[in-house]
């Protein structure tokens, strides 16, 4: 079963920055697409990021020119750089990676933007 755990998160003021990780239990496959979303109270889930292992990003209009997806191939390791906060990005933000015929799910990481 593959693990995906994320850390990270945390309580911040608006205008301020966090770093999101995302350890994968394995390493990280030509074929798998990296993803950040998220979720607010009474909200539904909604993507945030995405990235595929050649590159190629995808950005919610909310977050682009704030948010960046990387990884780091050698720590299995999916990262969300996260500046300029606003407190609408309060939610709690998960790490998916999704290929043909798989999903994986991490637990999720709290983060509070204070206004």
């Amino acid at each position: 079963q593959v693990q995906l755990v994320e850390s990270g998160g945390g309580l911040v003021q608006a205008g301020g920055s966090l770093r999101l990780s995302c350890a994968v239990s394995r390493g990280l496959f030509i074929r798998d697409s990296m993803e950040w979303y998220r979720q607010a109270p009474g909200k539904q889930r909604d993507m945030v990021a995405t990235r595929t292992m050649l590159g190629s990003t995808n950005y919610a209009d909310s977050v682009k020119g704030r948010f960046t997806i990387s990884r780091d191939t050698a720590k299995n390791t999916v990262y969300l750089q996260m500046n300029s906060l606003k407190p609408e990005d309060t939610a709690v933000y998960y790490c998916r990676i999704s290929g043909p015929g798989y999903t994986y799910w991490g637990q999720g990481t709290q983060v509070t933007v204070s206004s």
